[in-house]
C-alpha cells in the first residue's frame, strides 16, 4: 500500500520551474533517497510533502503523521533534552520520550541541556523527537551533512536500524551518493525538474561499498549527476 502518491507535481519560483511534472509513489516502509545538484528542487519537494509548501499544480497524497529531521537539530536551547523530545505531545509522554532517547543511544540524557551535547548527540535527539511521534512518513533533509565522517557513518547505521524497526516510509534528501546507496530501497536523481533516473537498490543489508553491485550503482548516479 502506498504511503505517498504524487502526480504531475509542478512548482515554480518566479520564472524558474524547479519541479516540472514529477510523479512519485512510495510504499509504506520503503526508504526512498533523492539525489541532485543544489537548487534542483529536492528540498522543495520535501517541504511540499511536509505540508510547508503548496504546489502550483498536481496532486500530493501523504499521510497525516509525518515528521522531519533537518541538517540542524533545531533543539530548543531553553529546554532540557527530554522536554525537547516530547515537545508538543500530550502530558504523560515522558516515559515514551525516555524510551525514544534510549532507542537512539541516549539513555540517561533526559536532563542534559542541548548546549552540552555533541553534534551527533544533538542529531540523535532530533531523531528521537521525530520517531516518538510514530510517523507514517519520515522526511530527512540532509540530516548528517554537518557531522564528521565517523559520526555520519554511525548515524547512518542508527537510522537504518530504527527505520527497519519502525517501518515508516522515508524520504532522504542527500548529496552523498554512497549514503543513498547504503540506506535506500530506491534512489532517484532530480535534474531539470524531473527524475533523470530512478533505480531500485536490491542489495542485502548491511551493504559493502566495495561490492561490485554497490560500485555499479554509484557509477550510475555519479554519471547522471555529471561526475565522471
Amino acid at each position: 500500500m502506498s504511503a505517498v502518491k504524487i502526480s504531475g507535481l509542478r512548482k515554480s519560483f518566479g520564472p524558474k520551474t524547479v519541479l516540472d511534472g514529477v510523479d512519485l509513489e512510495i510504499r509504506r516502509g520503503e526508504f526512498f533517497a533523492l539525489l541532485g545538484p543544489s537548487g534542483t528542487g529536492k528540498t522543495t519537494l520535501l517541504r511540499i510533502l511536509a505540508g510547508l509548501e503548496l504546489p502550483d499544480a498536481g496532486t500530493v497524497l501523504a499521510p497525516p503523521r509525518r515528521t522531519t529531521v533537518y541538517q540542524e537539530p533545531r533543539l530548543v536551547q531553553a529546554r532540557r533534552t527530554l522536554p525537547n523530545v516530547t515537545i508538543g505531545l500530550p502530558r504523560g509522554s515522558r516515559a515514551k520520550g525516555a524510551q525514544a532517547l534510549a532507542e537512539v543511544g541516549l539513555e540517561g540524557y533526559g536532563a542534559a541541556w542541548p548546549a552540552t551535547l555533541s553534534g551527533g548527540e544533538a542529531q540523535r535527539v532530533a531523531l528521537a523527537r521525530a520517531l516518538v511521534r510514530e510517523p507514517e512518513l519520515l522526511l530527512l533533509d540532509e540530516p548528517f551533512a554537518a557531522l564528521d565522517a565517523l559520526t555520519r557513518l554511525q548515524m547512518q547505521e542508527l537510522v537504518a536500524e530504527l527505520c527497519a524497526r519502525h517501518r515508516p516510509a522515508v524520504v532522504l534528501v542527500t548529496h552523498d551518493v554512497d549514503e543513498a546507496v547504503r540506506l535506500a530501497d530506491r534512489v532517484a536523481v532530480l535534474r531539470d525538474g524531473r527524475f533523470a533516473v530512478e533505480q531500485p537498490i536490491e542489495l542485502p543489508h548491511p551493504r559493502d561499498r566495495d561490492d561490485p553491485d554497490f560500485i555499479a550503482h554509484r557509477r550510475l548516479f555519479l554519471s547522471t549527476l555529471g561526475v565522471s
